[in-house]
């Protein structure tokens, strides 16, 4: 059984995962190349904020941002927020930038931007320096999750 709570939830679902440490990183890029990925395939576990304890993750490619008016249509609210650090570690029992829906503190819903689709990607672990590599096809059906186009590209990110 793994130690790494993130690991042992997706096992636990049935998922094949592989963990990678790598140690500490400062952004998403050093990550990616951390990790032998592509930026894109290094996806952020965003907490996104409906309502009072009432929230969402987003899965977002690491060279996309969330677009906040495709996210409010797809949900169906006029308003969305980002939770501060210790509202967001009290929602999932994970520091922001180890965020994970795997081995959550609650099974918030899990909206995937439709770009990771059919690819392999790394996500957070729970802990830094550690990611997580997984098929998401597989892991957003195993969470019970949904694919939409939620993203847009970053801000001085090139196609």
């Amino acid at each position: 059984m793994s130690s790494n709570p993130a690991e042992a939830a997706a096992t636990a679902l049935g998922l094949s995962v592989e963990l990678l440490r790598h140690g500490p990183v400062s952004s998403v890029a050093e990550a990616a190349q951390a990790q032998g990925a592509e930026v894109r395939d290094l996806v952020k576990t965003l907490v996104v904020r409906r309502a009072d304890d009432d929230y969402v993750f987003v899965l977002v490619p690491g060279d996309r941002s969330i677009s906040w008016p495709k996210l409010r249509a797809l949900l169906g609210v006029n308003r969305l927020s980002m939770p501060d650090a210790a509202t967001a570690k009290a929602a999932t029992g994970y520091e922001r930038g180890t965020i994970t829906p795997f081995g959550s503190a609650r099974a918030w819903p899990v909206i995937a931007d439709s770009r990771t689709r059919n690819r392999t990607i790394h996500l957070g672990a729970g802990e830094r320096g550690v990611g997580l590599r997984v098929a998401v096809d597989e892991a957003v059906a195993a969470l019970g999750g949904t694919f939409a186009d939620v993203t847009d590209e970053a801000v001085g990110s090139s196609a």
